[in-house]
Order: structure tokens, then C-alpha cells, then sequence
């Protein structure tokens, strides 16, 4: 297993929702965030504890913030699988003139 550091991940601790988006349409917040996405993906595929994969990635302490740590990475966990099942169709799908 290797950690979340070890995988060349730095802190995304830039704006983020408490909460990811709960929606089945690409939100302007999944485009924004898509390679925070992409790192979660990594950390949990990896093995990484998802305590270090909060902390490097979204730069709080589970220790300090448990349920809001726990809260944060679970729902962009889900967000992010969600846009391997589906959300990505509508990263492919580019709007013309004729739409």
C-alpha cells in the first residue's frame, strides 16, 4: 500500500464544498474539481487510508474535524466514482452551434 504522498499528491486545499455535488448532470463544481477527482480515485484504488488521503488532499485533520473529514471525503469519493460511471459523458459531450 502505498501513501497518499508517495503517489506525487499535494494538498487541493483550495475551495471546496463540504458536501460534493448529489446530481446526475456535470455541475460547474465536478469541471473545477475533476483532477481532485482523479487523485481520490488514485488514494482509494491505491489502498491509502482515507484519513491521510483527506489531510493531503483536502488539508484538514481528521483528528481534529472527524465527522466533517469523514463527510468531505466520502461524498467526493462518491462523486468522483460517479464520474467514472456516467458524469464523464457529459465532460465528452461538447454543445455546437446545431444543439
Amino acid at each position: 500500500m502505498r501513501s497518499v504522498s508517495a503517489l506525487g499528491m499535494t494538498s487541493e486545499a483550495a475551495s471546496f464544498d463540504n458536501i460534493a455535488p448529489v446530481s446526475d448532470e456535470l455541475t460547474e463544481y465536478d469541471r473545477v474539481h475533476i483532477k481532485l477527482y482523479m487523485r481520490l480515485l488514485d488514494a482509494a484504488d491505491d489502498g491509502a487510508e482515507w484519513t491521510e488521503a483527506v489531510n493531503v488532499l483536502f488539508g484538514i485533520d481528521p483528528d481534529q474535524e472527524p465527522e466533517r473529514a469523514r463527510q468531505i471525503h466520502d461524498s467526493h469519493l462518491a462523486r468522483a466514482r460517479w464520474m467514472t460511471q456516467s458524469g464523464y459523458r457529459q465532460l465528452l459531450h461538447r454543445p455546437t452551434d446545431r444543439d
